[in-house]
């Protein structure tokens, strides 16, 4: 111990000198740093899109027309494929795939960890002696389910766990891999994946609204969720991004002084993209491209150095699937350029977070937007009614769809001023507004003359709306973009899935009481159109409150918000609590998407990754600050005592310098106190047995009391240091200089 002491200054001096250097040495890798050539294997994207992909089209190609048949119908009626079929595929699937060079397959999931998961096992048979690959190795593996999150579902001992087949999503070759998309179950049935509710609710959609639909045109047999996330991130130099411990180990700055300029001149938005950024973007949309990943626009975010990356839209599930399997390719790409993706929410403060906006809407199989306005009056009763019915929706389970984007990460972004607020809101525009009042108060709605549709409904007519007549609102987390609703809240390193099942479900929940309540008129002798003008002027007056055209980052809106009785909570830990109230747990168990103990393990996870997440944060900031930090302003600080003692010497006014010294060490006080602090409030937390509790003690004692306090002395010392001493990669530096 006393060798140690001894040695402790010699030791801060090297680590200093280590983190110093470290941070030159990124600054002089990253002005050598060449451009990657990218060349495309096509100069025409049709020519390899999906040439990665085992989907319909090969299927169709390779299969023999009966078993092709039986699949096309499995995928479509969510059937249960029989073992000669899955053998057909299986078949098929190997040679195909090795064809192109495969040597293993694996089951591509989805824990509940936030990303994928897989276990490659080689189509070789070294028994055998030959290449193999049966049906029911493509239906069914069985991964070590006790090294997954769980909540409680399955103890440590308890090992068994298994995947299944996702046949509505493609397989697709991925490096030398035939990855099979897939669900994830315990030994005693329960799921453990993101993609088995989703799958769950997109069902029951499916069923809710077709019924719904019947009512209008008993030719629309499916009725299919899509999706369009969009997808935002900020790329850095590898090298200075391996020069910041936080972001290596967080995902985010938890230190860094704004710099003189970051988007306050707003012209980054749209701008040229830089070149390196450029090239690391053609490989990854032709990789992207090659794996079936419609992916179409790309441009520069408002933040330097941020930017985005939007696909066409897609079936839910396959939506989801390709954006979690785009932000691996993206990763991948960008490692071969030298650069890093960031996804986190909120990885420089002071500059707009990254969301991950999922434009969602609901297809029928006859070719129908049920939210695009028609100009064929029974089509725009068919719209009002998806249109009102998800609003209604989103009324009644609000503190749901808030509980779905909830993530430590995502905490930094909501509310901040550049994201929409914690407050779940519906935005639709001043037309469609002026729409749903007219038929609340008069039961008709005006229209446009020439227009020569008329119902006998009780109401005038039903309007022709015009597309995209109104301005979009991107402070609503939920607004109505002219065809589609846009859930905007959702956090950019987020999967799509959890918000989607919970989106999807109370959508089917609602289509479901409305189903109901207009056949309760029927049967009470209304007109079946006239029931329905009935049941959704009662949706109308019932979900005004959660209507909002105004700006949602204001003041006034959370004063107006609080009147209206509607949730604004801006923490992880409080907002789950909104999946263990009993109407939220029924309504997940009603509808098949998760029993009670499945949804109670569910936030049981959420709550530890939420732990988890800010004792990470806690640690990256005690360790930065005392090993670093401090001894930085330390060293600093003992230079400018020698030069205050030197001018004293010298008879020269020292106040200026004396000055700078007194900041740094109340500095350094306010930082090695509250750390210090943090520390013992910390291994008090730890041992709070409810993990609900100890979430809630993380976040209001550690999180909201410390990390903020620490961050503001050591940005402020960021100031005063010299910066050939400061030891960490500035803003500056990682924002703008590629």
């Amino acid at each position: 111990m006393k060798k140690r002491a001894i040695f402790a200054p010699f030791l801060r001096q090297i680590n200093h000198y280590h983190m110093s250097h470290l941070r030159f040495e990124a600054l002089k890798k990253l002005n050598e740093r060449e451009r990657v050539p990218v060349e495309a294997p096509a100069s025409v994207v049709s020519k390899f899109f999906g040439e990665n992909v085992f989907g319909i089209e090969q299927m169709r190609a390779t299969l023999a027309p009966a078993v092709f048949k039986k699949v096309a119908s499995a995928i479509k009626n969510h059937e249960k494929i029989d073992e000669a079929t899955a053998d057909a595929v299986a078949s098929a699937a190997k040679s195909w795939a090795m064809s192109k060079g495969a040597t293993h397959f694996t089951h591509w999931f989805q824990p509940m960890t936030g990303g994928t998961a897989e276990k490659h096992d080689s189509f070789f048979d070294a028994l055998a002696g030959i290449e193999k690959f049966k049906g029911s190795e493509l239906v069914q593996q069985e991964p070590d389910a006790s090294s997954f999150p769980s909540g409680g579902i399955r103890s440590t001992f308890e090992a068994r766990g298994y995947t299944a087949w996702d046949p509505t999503s493609p397989m697709f070759l991925y490096g030398k891999t035939l990855s099979i998309p897939t669900i994830f179950v315990s030994y005693t049935g329960e799921t453990l994946d993101t993609k088995s509710p989703l799958l769950k609710a997109l069902k029951a959609v499916d069923l809710a609204a077709t019924k719904v639909c019947q009512l209008f045109d008993k030719d629309i047999q499916h009725v299919t969720a899509s999706l369009g996330p969009e997808q935002e991130y900020f790329v850095v130099d590898k090298a200075l991004f391996m020069a910041r411990p936080d972001l290596v180990m967080a995902g985010r700055s938890v230190f860094g002084h704004a710099p003189a300029r970051g988007q306050q001149m707003e012209d980054h938005y749209f701008g040229s993209i830089p070149g390196r950024v450029y090239d690391f973007m053609k490989e990854f949309e032709i990789e992207c491209w090659r794996l079936g990943i419609p992916v179409r626009t790309r441009h520069n975010e408002v933040a330097p150095s941020q930017f985005e990356v939007a696909p066409l839209f897609e079936d839910v599930n396959v939506a989801n699937d390709h954006n979690q399997l785009m932000m691996d390719v993206m990763g991948r790409v960008a490692e071969k350029h030298n650069l890093k993706v960031l996804f986190h929410e909120k990885p420089f403060a002071g500059l707009n977070g990254t969301g991950k906006h999922n434009n969602w809407s609901l297809i029928t199989d006859t070719g129908i937007n049920l939210y695009a306005p028609s100009s064929s009056a029974r089509d725009n009763l068919l719209f009002l009614t998806f249109f009102v019915t998800t609003i209604k929706a989103v009324h009644e389970h609000g503190d749901l769809l808030r509980a779905s984007i909830a993530t430590a990460a995502n905490d930094f972004r909501l509310g901040a001023n550049e994201a929409p607020p914690a407050i779940m809101s519906v935005f639709i525009g001043s037309q469609m507004s002026a729409v749903l009042d007219e038929l609340e108060k008069k039961g008709n709605v005006k229209i446009e003359k020439g227009d020569n549709m008329y119902m006998k409904l009780g109401i005038d007519q039903i309007p022709e709306i015009i597309l995209d007549a109104t301005d979009r609102n991107r402070t609503s987390p939920f607004a109505f973009t002219g065809n589609k609703f846009e859930f905007r809240a959702v956090g950019g390193s987020d999967n799509c899935a959890t918000a989607m099942t919970a989106l999807n479900t109370i959508v089917a929940d609602q289509l479901e009481k409305f189903f109901e309540s207009v056949n309760k008129e029927i049967e009470k002798g209304e007109e079946k159109r006239m029931a329905i003008v009935n049941v959704l002027r009662k949706y109308i007056k019932e979900s005004k409150d959660v209507r909002f055209e105004g700006d949602g980052y204001s003041d006034e809106w959370v004063k107006e918000a609080a009147k209206r009785k509607l949730g604004n909570v801006k923490n992880t830990p409080r907002a789950l609590e909104a999946y263990l109230t009993k109407k939220s747990a029924d309504l997940f168990e009603r509808h098949g998407i998760m029993s009670h103990k499945e949804n109670e393990a569910r936030v049981e996870i959420r709550l530890e990754g939420y732990i988890k997440r800010v004792q990470i944060e806690a640690r990256v900031i005690g360790d930065l600050v005392m090993n670093h930090i401090v001894p930085t302003a330390i060293n600093y600080q003992s230079k400018l005592i020698t030069n205050a003692n030197g001018l004293k010497g010298l008879g020269i006014d020292n106040k200026a310098v004396v000055q700078t010294i007194k900041e740094i060490s109340g500095h350094i006080d306010t930082i090695k106190t509250n750390v210090r602090a943090m520390i013992e409030e910390r291994k008090r937390i730890n041992k709070i047995a409810d993990t609900h509790k100890r979430a809630v003690a993380y976040c209001d004692d550690i999180k909201e009391k410390y990390f903020d306090v620490i961050r503001d002395s050591v940005d402020k010392l960021e100031l005063l240091v010299d910066d050939e001493d400061w030891p960490l990669v500035k803003y500056r530096e990682l924002l703008f200089l590629r």
